[in-house]
């Protein structure tokens, strides 16, 4: 089959590039680089993201004539752009005359030029500038032939996401009274009749800086919420520029993966594609998982749409305290693994490694050593992969479970003053996201306010922050036959971190059939025994357990040590016609044993039966019915994978039947053609056939 055309962009077939930073080199070397860019099969570059005082010199000085040429380069090698805005990192000349601009930490420093994101968000002066310069790149480039796809800014919220100057506090009170409306309901919001914080005006209230002792949370919660915000006002200003000058060329800016600064579902909803910036980690041999897991997610911002890998490192970062290089094979199966979750590109932190600045030891497409490098070598080899698997472009895939995941409730649950430091939402999430991947289950990503329907099965490792139209929707979701599992410190608060009256989980107390009478943190170090009632299996709990009383909802395990032996540890209860699963402990890597029951109950299976430990298995279909499993061996030995479906291994061109061998760090892309339809068969419409 042929290349489809990318879903993302104009380009056919598969992205490949990366990040190119020719202002770095002479211009001698840019003809040498997109040879070698032919060669290795790459098809877009970034440009221009850390080009603003290249292209901006002085206030009133441009100099575009490099861009221009280096524009017309690649173009005339049948290369496209992704064209950045360069507005991450302001000039020296624009700080020096503007240095208000810079931002200001809680304790009241002001950071200095001379890293990157070096601004304050609330900055008109920088908004104004970097909406300036945006608008000169838009009308020069708007109709190059190369243009592809405009990039705003870069990494938004990796060095600065907040600031505490005066122009923070004054855009921060603007933001409460568009939220508040008047001071009386902020004071309510705020519930500062404790401490005597009640505030007479909007004008008495100041950023959360560093104060004498605890400040208040729905404050810090508003405050969370506003930094994001401030941000995205920003991107905002960009965008519509870029809208109104360039119409119908996409835009996007490199999400960070799970980042818990920026609500990335309000984010995504100006996003015209998602794009991703992932650095696992060579050291951690689990590190695909949580690969995975972020792969999961970005492309569930977009409703399962294909995203795009913006930035990935070919081998080794600079920035770890220790930086392992990617062993021979990794970098190949894990560019493999996001094309396996969804991405039609896979782009790189970037092509040229630099002999200059911060990062002159993170690898590169061409490393230091050029063509002789084994990173050359695998550069060539992937780019290859990719033209065999350009089919893929615009193929889809969804889960049968999904996760809730609410930026609110995060913000608000990693709080301070609660009865344990211990519950973090990433380590709350990432072992029941570990226990699904190991069983060889896809999971889709949904915010509260997202369609329910479709899934079998709902996860929701924490909802510390919950209002009551979220558990109605929860509520409905079970009564018609759906299967929801809530972990523990769950349905506490409202959205103003207002603790529910009358026991938790609040306003999911008749839902889940209990009724949590204490929390009960486990200490640093200590463990909980956990026994299943059927069969008996001990498990083990850490960091937190809770004191549950049940309402109507059966006993699945009881804790089987400490002051709580006898008491129940997880519950179900019948609701409708599904059920409603609560963990009141966190069981870790144990939860696993505890999430294959309602596994069973709904239904949900992997995606590959009898996976062999350490293979991956993800599925994209295409409209017309075609599949492509992905077989992805993360293990250290070879391995048999056995199949039910004939079908052909894009990446050798053979036929396959019965089974795919994998060598260790192997892996298959195995065309399956879809099965013809009978009279029984359900249409393409139903949820079932969609989630195949």
């Amino acid at each position: 089959m042929t290349a489809r055309m990318n879903a993302l962009t104009r380009v056919s077939g598969l992205l490949y590039g990366g990040d190119w930073n020719p202002e770095q080199w002479p211009e001698e070397v840019w003809a040498e680089d997109v040879k070698l860019m032919a060669e290795a099969g790459v098809n877009l570059v970034t440009v221009g993201v850390f080009s603003w005082a290249r292209l901006q010199p002085a206030a009133d000085v441009w100099d575009f004539g490099w861009l221009d040429r280096l524009l017309d380069l690649v173009h005339g090698h049948g290369i496209a752009v992704d064209l950045a805005t360069a507005t991450a990192s302001p000039p020296a000349w624009l700080v020096r005359a503007h240095p208000e601009l810079l931002p200001v930490t809680a304790d009241g420093v002001r950071l200095e030029f001379g890293s990157r994101q070096h601004y304050c968000p609330s900055s008109a002066v920088y908004r104004a500038a970097a909406a300036r310069l945006t608008r000169a790149l838009a009308e020069r480039y708007r109709d190059h032939p190369a243009l592809a796809l405009w990039h705003i800014h870069n990494e938004y919220g990796d060095h600065v996401q907040e600031c505490f100057c005066p122009a923070s506090a004054a855009d921060f009170r603007r933001w409460l009274r568009e939220r508040h409306g008047t001071v009386e309901e902020l004071n309510r919001s705020w519930g500062t009749a404790f401490w005597s914080q009640r505030y007479g005006s909007f004008d008495e209230i100041e950023p959360p800086r560093t104060a004498p002792g605890p400040v208040n949370p729905t404050q810090l919660l508003d405050w969370r919420r506003f930094c994001s915000d401030a941000l995205l006002a920003l991107h905002r200003t960009e965008k519509a520029v870029l809208d109104e000058v360039s119409p119908g060329v996409p835009v996007t800016t490199n999400f960070m993966s799970m980042l818990k600064s920026l609500d990335y579902w309000e984010w995504s909803r100006h996003e015209d594609l998602v794009s991703d910036d992932a650095y696992p980690d060579p050291a951690d041999p689990r590190a695909h998982v949580n690969a995975a897991m972020n792969y999961d997610l970005m492309r569930s911002l977009k409703g399962g749409k294909p995203w795009l890998l913006m930035e990935q490192a070919p081998s080794a970062v600079s920035w770890r305290p220790v930086n392992l290089p990617k062993r021979p094979g990794l970098y190949r199966l894990w560019s493999l693994q996001a094309l396996a979750r969804g991405a039609d590109g896979i782009l790189h932190f970037q092509w040229r490694a630099s002999v200059a600045g911060a990062e002159k030891f993170h690898s590169a497409m061409l490393p230091h050593r050029g063509t002789a490098s084994r990173g050359w070598r695998e550069t060539v080899r992937f780019g290859a992969d990719l033209r065999r698997l350009g089919e893929l472009a615009g193929t889809r895939m969804r889960g049968q479970a999904a996760v809730l995941l609410d930026w609110d409730s995060w913000w608000a649950l990693e709080l301070d003053d609660h009865p344990s430091a211990r519950m973090r939402w990433p380590d709350l999430l990432r072992p029941w996201y570990a226990a699904l991947h190991d069983r060889g289950v896809t999971v889709d990503f949904v915010p509260p306010t997202g369609a329910f329907d479709g899934y079998r099965l709902l996860l929701a490792p924490n909802l510390y922050l919950l209002d009551t139209a979220t558990a109605d929707r929860l509520t409905a979701f079970v009564t018609a036959g759906g299967h929801l599992v809530c972990g523990p410190f769950s349905g506490i608060s409202d959205r103003h971190d207002h603790i529910h009256p009358g026991g938790h989980p609040g306003p999911l107390r008749p839902l889940f059939g209990v009724v949590v009478d204490e929390h009960w943190p486990i200490p640093d170090g200590a463990a909980t025994a956990v026994r299943l009632d059927q069969g008996g299996a001990e498990l083990r709990a850490e960091h937190w357990s809770e004191w549950i009383d049940t309402e109507g909802a059966e006993t699945v395990a009881r804790y089987a040590s400490g002051e709580l032996a006898g008491l129940p540890a997880v519950t179900r209860h019948r609701h409708g016609t599904g059920s409603a699963w609560y963990l009141g402990c966190h069981l870790g890597a144990d939860v696993g044993r505890v999430l294959d029951l309602p596994l069973a109950e709904a239904g949900v299976a992997a995606e590959v039966a009898d996976l062999p430990t350490g293979v991956e298995a993800t599925r994209r279909r295409a409209e017309d019915g075609t599949g492509y499993l992905f077989l992805l061996n993360h293990g250290s030995a070879a391995c048999r994978v056995t199949l039910g479906e004939p079908g052909t291994d894009l990446l050798t061109g053979t036929d396959v039947a019965e089974g795919v061998t994998l060598a260790p760090l192997g892996a298959a892309v195995v065309r399956v053609r879809p099965v013809p339809r009978t009279s029984a068969s359900p249409s393409p419409s139903t949820p079932a056939e969609e989630r195949a």
